[in-house]
């Protein structure tokens, strides 16, 4: 794994070390540690039936199952009902799973087509004028379901409130059905390549959750702070945790040391990969240990402000080497899988002795080399980041594996709006009732496959009876593969 660090304060352990041990520069011949071999516990990549046919809006919904949204409906409308006894005068009108759809469509689109408030998007006859959004929603409901949608049964959250002070008190009760399921599909449905990344990512809000950070580093200063492990080369999600304070389960080596093994889970994952990381979460401690457990890392820490740029100082201790670099300013590294130094070099503007400034190339220590190459609202908005996100990224797998080619991220999001929101991608809404019929999950099979070709597995029969059974067929309005059989009419339960 790699971490970085910009800074001119040396950490006690580099202290130690330098005593120790005297520092080496770029002429010194340095060897990389053995490196563990790559064992992943399943092949990389997509993990769905690549032969298959999947629309954006069937890859969105691995992440937002059926289910799951059909439990967000239910606490959502229980949710405004607890708001009118207590007073709240707009009006409100139970919300079905179509009326969701729709609501996250209108809020993927607003992705694309960023407007200065929300009410612009429903403006009439302006220069900011949009058509989409008032056809597929008023704005009074879209705001009613904004300011009501609830994640949890409220019930059940009196109940955990009482628990507050209590070891049995989740701070993340309120989120915790669409967190669990996310956090499984993210892993269910992709298995990552070597080089992973550790980082922070901020969710926007000042709300006083008790979870509220601030982060005078980031774009995003006020939030919730999520840890985050990604896959580097695509982006892809793989596991998150949201940070909810200090608790009293923390072990002796730290936060940032139990992030990282929380992250990465071995067993999950299996072992061999390299993990990048910044200055937050190294330590010693954590690179030896991921060493031992079959994980690379490298870290960003001796050298004079006089020094020249490109001057690089190292030392190793066994796997862990210690590399020191001047940028602009001292930037320092540990890896337990690169050698210090291999010749790399990067391009930087500096003086010439007339005092020009010139393009020149200065030598790169190579962890810090690899540590730049793979570094790279509120919680439900986030998921639903996620989740569109993370889809893309397996349709654009999935259209590898077939020799396709992918639709580019535009394309992929402008598609799962129109679905979503149930239209045409002129704006012109599609019938709902009339939809609801079965129709071929792959509308072209070859000659002998058209009872088998581009079956998927029925939600009915996944959701109710816990039984993996596949079907060729599927509701168009819904877009959810559904069994029709003489002996069994799923088709016909779902719609009830």
């Amino acid at each position: 794994s790699a971490c970085k660090k910009q800074s001119c304060d040396t950490p006690s352990y580099f202290l130690l070390v330098e005593k120790c041990t005297p520092w080496k520069t770029a002429e010194d011949a340095d060897a990389a540690p053995a490196v563990s071999r790559f064992q992943p516990r399943r092949t990389p990549g997509v993990q769905l039936e690549t032969l298959s046919s999947y629309s954006p809006k069937d890859l969105f919904l691995l992440f937002f199952a059926t289910d799951t949204v059909r439990t967000i409906c239910s606490n959502t409308n229980k949710k405004a009902a607890e708001k009118k006894q207590l007073g709240c005068k707009y009006q409100w009108t139970d919300v079905e799973m179509e009326d969701l759809y729709t609501f996250f469509g209108l809020l993927v689109y607003m992705s694309l087509v960023s407007l200065p408030s929300l009410q612009d998007y429903w403006r009439q006859n302006h220069i900011l004028s949009v058509p989409l959004p008032a056809k597929m929603m008023s704005r009074d409901r879209f705001r009613s379901i904004l300011w009501n949608i609830h994640l949890s049964d409220p019930e059940e959250d009196a109940e955990n409130e009482r628990k507050k002070g209590t070891p049995g008190y989740d701070k993340l009760f309120r989120v915790r059905p669409l967190y669990d399921e996310i956090l499984s599909a993210c892993q269910a449905y992709y298995h990552p390549r070597r080089e992973l990344a550790v980082d922070e990512r901020m969710v926007a809000t000042k709300a006083k959750t008790g979870m509220t950070q601030y982060m005078k580093d980031k774009p995003t200063k006020w939030g919730m702070k999520l840890f985050v492990l990604a896959e580097s080369c695509s982006g892809y999600t793989l596991r998150f945790q949201i940070y909810t304070g200090k608790t009293n389960t923390a072990s002796e080596h730290g936060l940032s040391y139990d992030v990282v093994m929380n992250l990465i889970q071995p067993s999950c994952l299996g072992t061999g990969y390299h993990i990048y990381m910044d200055n937050f979460y190294s330590s010693p401690k954590l690179f030896m240990d991921l060493a031992k457990m079959k994980f690379g890392a490298g870290r960003a820490n001796a050298l004079t402000k006089k020094s020249e740029r490109g001057s690089v100082r190292w030392i190793r201790e066994g796997p862990l080497v210690f590399v020191k670099w001047m940028d602009t300013r001292e930037v320092s590294v540990c890896s337990t899988i690169h050698s210090a130094f291999s010749g790399e070099t990067v391009q930087r503007r500096v003086k010439d002795r007339a005092g020009r400034w010139a393009a020149r190339d200065i030598p790169s220590p190579t962890p810090i080399t690899a540590y730049n190459k793979n570094m790279g609202g509120t919680v439900m908005l986030h998921f639903l980041d996620i989740a569109t996100t993370n889809a893309f990224i397996l349709h654009r797998e999935i259209s590898s594996a077939r020799q396709m080619q992918a639709m580019t991220h535009k394309d992929f999001m402008v598609e799962l709006v129109c679905q979503l929101c149930g239209m045409d991608k002129t704006g012109i809404p599609q019938s709902r009732t009339a939809d609801h019929v079965p129709v071929p999950i792959d509308t072209a099979p070859g000659p002998g496959q058209k009872a088998t070709k581009g079956r998927l597995r029925c939600q009915r029969c996944h959701q109710v009876e816990n039984k993996r059974r596949d079907t060729p067929l599927r509701c168009q309005a819904c877009d959810v593969p559904l069994c029709l059989v003489l002996d069994r009419n799923c088709f016909q339960e779902w719609h009830k």
